[in-house]
């Protein structure tokens, strides 16, 4: 299996044709700078196109999963194309996740915040660890969300949920997010790991043809409109980052 290799992302071999791509920031709590963003969506292009990877697993090295956008690092673009440019690099990691050819189990530990709650969402096969937390805090900072959520959220949870946890930024446990459809599975954090290769092999085990087949008529047919959901959420974040008021309530929160 071809070894890849990026500055804030790991993406290592694991065993019988699964891959472990794992946020490498531990110090910020994998935290969303632009580094990372590219970075993951290289890795799952690179993952999608290696005919040894077969199955993929997602995590966060450390403590958490993804604490969402780096506020210490945050560049708070000054144009439309600036922030038009930082937009569709996140939307790109997500369509590399979400319309990939490889199956993606989540091992989500610790903190999913924001794009970091997204890119949970946006795995296949969502596995948390006990202790593990999500939350939306875009609507409370004047921006939006993006990773295709306004649509994946409401086909996975209802609409009346969705609209709860976009706009009112509620604290979400793993248990809760089971309960509600959410979470695939929640396990003890010791076993995460564990679980989310276990899981990941299976897959890997399936005929290459039929998984793949499976994975995006699935995503086509439930979430028929994921395109033109990017679109929306992008045109909206690029609004955000450009109101004075979001660069307010970023240096406050």
């Amino acid at each position: 299996m071809t070894d890849f290799r990026y500055d804030t992302v790991s993406s290592t071999p694991g065993p019988e044709g699964v891959r472990i791509i794992a946020l490498n920031r531990p110090e910020s709590l994998n935290a969303m700078n632009r580094a990372l963003i590219d970075d993951v969506a290289r890795a799952f292009d690179d993952a999608n196109a290696d005919p040894a990877t077969r199955a993929i697993v997602f995590t966060g090295t450390g403590k958490a999963f993804c604490a969402g956008d780096d506020r210490k690092a945050h560049v708070h673009p000054e144009t439309e194309e600036e922030a038009r440019a930082m937009v569709l690099a996140i939307q790109r990691a997500t369509h590399a996740i979400t319309l990939g050819a490889k199956p993606v189990v989540g091992a989500i530990n610790g903190w999913a915040v924001g794009g970091g709650f997204e890119w949970a969402i946006n795995c296949d096969f969502p596995i948390w660890a006990d202790s593990a937390r999500g939350f939306f805090p875009e609507v409370s900072l004047n921006l939006f969300v993006t990773g295709a959520v306004t649509t994946l959220l409401p086909a996975l949870v209802g609409l009346n949920k969705a609209r709860e946890m976009l706009m009112f930024g509620d604290r979400y446990s793993a248990r809760e997010l089971a309960e509600i459809g959410l979470a695939w599975k929640v396990v003890p954090d010791d076993d995460l790991m564990a679980t989310a290769t276990e899981t990941a092999v299976r897959l890997a085990a399936l005929p290459v043809l039929s998984v793949r087949a499976m994975k995006r008529v699935l995503n086509h047919a439930a979430v028929p409109d994921l395109h033109r959901a990017l679109q929306l959420e992008t045109d909206a974040t690029v609004a955000g980052f450009l109101d004075p008021e979001t660069t307010r309530r970023l240096k406050a929160f």
